[in-house]
């Protein structure tokens, strides 16, 4: 028998409610869930539909006693090197997350950027047991025996300092520039890994790591779509101002983007002399464990067909594209890149 519980009575003031207090901004009160770009709503739901576990590769299969101790260390320093910028993902996004909330964005913006959270932790993760599975303690708390394993120490120490450098750059940088200006790097650091990564798993010989390169260059494809989508949005009616810095941050990004998808051109990296020769031994070590590295002049091609794809899109907006003397591609010049002008999302 079904229970009557009385209602109780609505209070009404007789002069009226009286209207709250209006929520110092920035801040991500009022909640709404206002959406303006159903495209990037079916990516934030495509996203859920290609999750996958990193616990679930089979890393019983990465076994240390299947490489020379040289091809650990040089595999090891190759993630190590990934992780300065895959690392870094789960917090720039994580950031980038609360911003958009802050700022009231359309939910499937907010969305997208939580999936890329996502997603950048599930690569850290990737660097993480790659490198725990082959050197214990890597990349910085083991006990180097070796110079080659005092020299991986050393760079992915000088590594990690620029790293921060950036994130400092980084965290400055949400509330002083839009999205269209802060995604520019973004773009292109995607166009180019996601093909970078598709053809690494390609040449990859050992199945954790041809697993590994698969997964990821599927999600840097999605998140290109869906930085491509946001910037389509916010480019038309840019002024001028802002097309010579995105210009400006084209040229940063490839600065910056470069020590993963290529080598470090001279501007904004402080390294010692000896840095990059002995990062060339170590992933030369790498790419004859197997773990799939592309050459120097196919990294170097891999950047000139991202950059000319890059090209085409902003000069569609009218945004001048940067030189690129270091792959003979002409354009504005922007002059040196200095550490305040490194602000890529990556």
């Amino acid at each position: 028998m079904a229970i009557s519980v009385q209602i109780p009575e609505l209070v009404v003031p007789a002069g009226g409610f009286a209207p709250a207090p209006p929520v110092p901004q920035p801040n991500i009160y009022p909640m709404e869930w206002r959406v303006e770009t159903p495209k990037l709503a079916e990516i934030y739901e495509r996203s859920k539909r290609t999750l996958y576990n990193p616990s679930d590769f089979p890393w019983d299969e990465l076994r240390p006693e299947d490489f020379t101790p040289e091809q650990r260390i040089g595999i090891m320093y190759w993630y190590a090197v990934l992780a300065n910028f895959d690392g870094s993902g789960p917090a720039v996004f994580a950031k980038a997350t609360i911003h958009a909330f802050e700022q009231h964005t359309e939910d499937p913006i907010r969305k997208c950027f939580f999936s890329i959270t996502r997603d950048e932790m599930n690569h850290e993760e990737c660097c993480q047991r790659a490198i725990q599975k082959l050197i214990p303690g890597g990349p910085l708390d083991f006990t180097p025996t070796t110079d080659l394993e005092r020299a991986a120490i050393n760079n992915i120490q000088w590594l990690y300092h620029n790293g921060g450098r950036y994130w400092s750059g980084y965290s400055a940088s949400l509330d002083k520039y839009p999205l269209s200006v802060l995604f520019t790097s973004f773009m292109m650091g995607e166009v180019a890994s996601s093909t970078l990564f598709f053809g690494m798993s390609k040449k990859a010989t050992h199945p954790v790591f041809k697993e590994i390169f698969r997964k990821v260059g599927q999600d840097e494809a999605r998140h290109l779509a869906i930085c491509l989508t946001i910037l389509e949005k916010d480019w038309p009616g840019l002024s001028e101002e802002y097309k010579q810095l995105i210009t400006r941050q084209l040229r940063a990004g490839f600065v910056f983007l470069s020590m993963i998808l290529w080598e470090p051109p001279n501007q904004f990296w402080e390294i010692p002399d000896y840095f990059l020769p002995n990062h060339r031994v170590l992933v030369e070590h790498a790419r004859r464990g197997g773990l799939g590295v592309l050459t120097y002049e196919e990294q170097a091609d891999n950047w000139r067909l991202a950059l000319a794809r890059v090209r085409a899109i902003v000069e569609e907006w009218g945004i001048a594209f940067p030189a690129i003397p270091e792959l003979d591609l002409d354009g504005v010049d922007v002059g040196d890149i200095g550490p305040e002008d490194i602000i890529p999302v990556f």
